[in-house]
């Protein structure tokens, strides 16, 4: 076996040294500093080591958690970047390639008129936790039919939803029961990724003169002057984003746990192969749910994989559709194995930012959505960002019943909307249709 080992090896190290003599009569463009590559290769790890140790490349990381097949690829030096694809297109074992690009969380929406929810600071309690009454109670909520659904299924959220955003604010009082360990993928570091942490300056957020103000173009938040003036700095552009969407899904299954995995920092920007990890991290972990309120316009193969994989493995991946206003595809919405959401408002009409057309499975309240925000305090926000964690939180509702749908089911049940238009797929997401269609299922086929 050794011996067939090293002939191997052997073989591989000629056939890479013929292409890279052929490829050296042409004058390279040489890779940029900064440039990653994703490749997969079936051979595992040895062999992606062994193709870095011939080529001068080096092996940043492994991307896919537990399968050990994909990874993160530093360039050789002096190969360009087309030189270097051509040749890790001839070794055996590398069956696909593509290039690390750099992502922006969610195109903002702009900022409406600030509810009057937001001014509601009245205390009730919320299921073991005491939070704003314009929260628990707003709108949204009721378009939904989320009282009404819980009142007569017993409904309160199980399971785990991971949430690939931000981070998230665990010194929220409504937000601290309900988080469990996490990743911080863009510092690399296990645990749990405190949105404050992004805040360079000392900030003490005093709330209780504070008026609610436009934070950014798509949030506005009860803060005090100088932290307001702290966050409208471009570096904190998303600042907030996970807290508020983790803020939704709690809003919908008090009683489900919360799974922060930052592949985005403060200023909105991240990374595909960071994404790729979360992705992986949380089936690994065994997330139920797994929320991304991001979208790209341009597919990507393993975004495509992992999701599959998602799916294998049991997860339910819900994604906003996007605050294009159009109806070209996004990824990974438009993808089949994700329940695709676009936003109305409060009176079931598309939200005019909102991505609609085949791609989208339902649509969900994505206006003046009013949640969780750091230092303790609460927002509003615009965008189909908030109106995906409304449907995660919907299928958090349904685990709750002590059978876990299967993906399909899961989406069959959020399927039973109310109807709006072809163009928002099945139509306004309906909670109390959506239980009783899987309390159905359920009766119908036990086991």
């Amino acid at each position: 076996m050794a011996l067939a080992r090293k002939t191997g090896e052997v073989i591989v190290m000629k056939k890479l040294l013929i292409i890279i003599l052929l490829l050296a009569v042409v004058s390279p463009v040489l890779a940029a500093d900064n440039q990653r590559l994703i490749v997969r290769n079936n051979n595992g790890l040895p062999a992606m080591q062994l193709v870095c140790q011939l080529l001068g490349c080096g092996v940043v990381r492994q991307l896919d958690g537990t399968l050990g097949k994909l990874f993160l690829i530093r360039p050789p030096r002096l190969l360009s970047l087309q030189q270097f694809i051509v040749i890790l297109g001839n070794v055996t074992g590398i069956v696909h390639v593509e290039l690390d690009i750099s992502v922006l969380l969610e195109q903002p929406a702009g900022v409406g008129q600030i509810p009057a929810g937001l001014s509601d600071r009245n205390p009730v309690e919320y299921f073991g936790s005491v939070v704003w009454n314009g929260y628990s109670n707003q709108p949204a909520a009721q378009v939904v039919r989320l009282a009404e659904a819980r009142s007569h299924f017993g409904a309160t959220g199980a399971g785990t939803v991971a949430i690939i955003d931000t981070g998230i604010s665990t010194r929220h009082p409504a937000l601290a029961a309900v988080v469990v360990p996490g990743y911080d993928f863009t510092r690399d570091v296990a645990g749990t990724p405190e949105e404050e942490g992004d805040v360079q300056q000392s900030t003490a957020a005093v709330l209780d003169d504070a008026e609610p103000a436009i934070v950014s173009q798509s949030t506005a938040a009860v803060l005090d002057d100088e932290t307001l003036g702290i966050l409208s700095a471009p570096d904190y552009a998303a600042f907030g984003h996970g807290t508020m969407v983790s803020g939704v899904v709690h809003m919908m299954a008090p009683t489900a746990h919360i799974m922060p995995l930052k592949a985005f920092r403060a200023d909105g920007t991240g990374s595909l192969s960071d994404i790729l990890r979360a992705i992986y991290f949380a089936a690994d972990k065994h997330a139920d749910v797994i929320n991304m309120s991001f979208s790209f316009t341009y597919p990507s193969e393993e975004l495509q994989r992992a999701l599959q994989n998602v799916r294998v493995r049991g997860a339910i991946a819900v994604a906003a559709a996007g605050n294009y206003g159009t109806a070209n595809p996004v990824y990974p919405a438009a993808y089949d194995s994700v329940m695709g959401v676009a936003s109305t408002d409060n009176w079931d009409r598309r939200s005019s930012f909102s991505s609609y057309g085949p791609a989208i499975w339902v649509a969900a309240p994505g206006e003046a959505i009013i949640s969780t925000y750091p230092f303790g305090s609460y927002s509003a926000s615009w965008g189909t960002s908030f109106s995906a964690p409304m449907v995660a939180g919907a299928v958090a509702l349904l685990l709750d019943g002590g059978t876990s749908p299967s993906s399909d089911q899961a989406s069959e049940a959020i399927g039973q909307a109310h109807w709006i238009s072809s163009e928002l797929g099945h139509g306004r997401l309906d909670v109390y249709r959506a239980l009783e269609a899987w309390r159905l299922n359920m009766s119908r086929y036990p086991y």
